[in-house]
């Protein structure tokens, strides 16, 4: 039986809802092969629409590479990761990926692992390291494959702000665009679940990767267009949920995508039939549930300073925090030590600041927050 609400995972068919703009402008962008970035924040369903646009792009030419490059520690497992992916995704066959491995990337020993489950994937190891000469080449890669074939290749990779995580973050950034940006029959699709993270790498003047695309920033999708997918997805399991009760699953987690789908679903386990309120509050007190190790992982580790900062925004204040009345209250140390605070707590996701504005990065996590640090 097919789920009537997906989250935690990439949504396809009826279960991905709106983002026919966005769908349409990246279908394009990976048809004339422009490069692009999307840049919005974490449960917005950047991952959904960039498998939702590929869907629809019917150009034979065209081939898609995907990775995920969340576990890339250093420069070295990226390119593992970049060359492994590219060869795998470009063979039809098994033997052809050893074969494009020697034909294309010189001093590498390729070693292919096959699980006996017909499901899993096939494991691809090339020993890439720091002895591993011209890294270059590895970049190139699909270039040169795309030209030998007399095809258009796009390579999309998730999580791409793990690049600024590297000890030469700098280094390898400059590396990488100096190559792609050569390419001619190659273009890239960059996102990434760290808002703040991305938007350094591609916002920035005095970063390497600074107007490298086009720079599609993600929306939430709006109550209109949710509403009527609810109570459709509540149909299809003989249930009524009444718009201004969809209303208020979408309202109520910030129209953040996966936070929709999570609560709607909840409800939906609650209710039996029509909806009733007490269905949508006992749904968000389990979605609080859900999150909650996910939130204490979040705060572990924290300072006592960074802890009383999100203790004065829990409480209301999203400006003034380096006023002596402010610091004092909530004893956050100097003013010197708030700028320290805050860039903490962007880069752990947990805070949004535009134009002095503070603001909580999940709509979810101040809720909880209260409950467990605020009484």
């Amino acid at each position: 039986m097919e789920k009537p609400f997906v989250y935690g995972t990439a949504v396809f068919g009826e279960n991905f809802t709106d983002r026919v703009n966005e769908t349409k402008r990246l279908k394009m962008n990976f048809e004339a092969g422009v490069n692009t970035v999307l840049i919005s924040p974490r449960r917005t369903g950047k991952t959904s629409l960039v498998y939702k646009a590929k869907e629809q792009v019917s150009d034979p030419e065209v081939k898609f590479v995907s990775m995920d490059i969340y576990d890339c520690r250093d420069e070295y497992e990226f390119y593992e990761k970049f060359a492994s992916s590219v060869l795998l995704a470009l063979a039809t066959k098994v033997d052809q990926v050893v074969d494009l491995a020697k034909n294309f990337l010189s001093r590498v020993i390729p070693k292919i692992s096959i699980s006996p489950d017909p499901t899993s994937e096939i494991s691809l190891s090339l020993g890439i390291g720091p002895s591993t000469p011209n890294p270059e080449q590895v970049l190139n890669l699909p270039e040169v494959i795309a030209q030998k074939r007399g095809i258009r290749i796009v390579v999309c990779i998730d999580e791409f702000q793990q690049v600024g995580e590297f000890d030469n973050s700098i280094e390898v950034q400059k590396k990488a665009r100096g190559i792609w940006q050569l390419q001619k029959n190659v273009s890239y699709c960059l996102f990434g679940s760290k808002k703040h993270m991305m938007e350094t790498i591609f916002k920035k003047r005095s970063m390497p990767f600074y107007q490298f695309g086009d720079m599609l920033e993600l929306d939430p999708i709006p109550a209109e267009e949710w509403v009527p997918f609810i109570i459709s997805r509540f149909e299809t399991r003989f249930m009524r949920i009444s718009p201004d009760l969809a209303a208020e699953v979408c309202n109520r987690v910030a129209l953040y995508s996966s936070y929709v789908q999570q609560f709607a679903w909840n409800v939906m386990i609650e209710a039996e039939g029509e909806v009733r309120k007490e269905d949508v509050e006992n749904g968000y007190e389990m979605l609080i549930r859900q999150n909650a190790s996910y939130f204490r992982q979040q705060i572990a580790g924290l300072t006592a300073y960074q802890m009383n900062y999100i203790r004065a925004l829990a409480a209301g204040i999203h400006t003034g925090f380096t006023t002596m009345e402010v610091m004092t209250r909530y004893r956050m140390g100097t003013k010197s030590n708030i700028a320290k605070i805050e860039k903490i707590l962007q880069e752990k996701e947990l805070i949004v600041k535009d134009n002095g504005q503070v603001e909580f990065a999940d709509p979810v996590f101040p809720v909880w927050f209260k409950r467990e640090y605020c009484k």
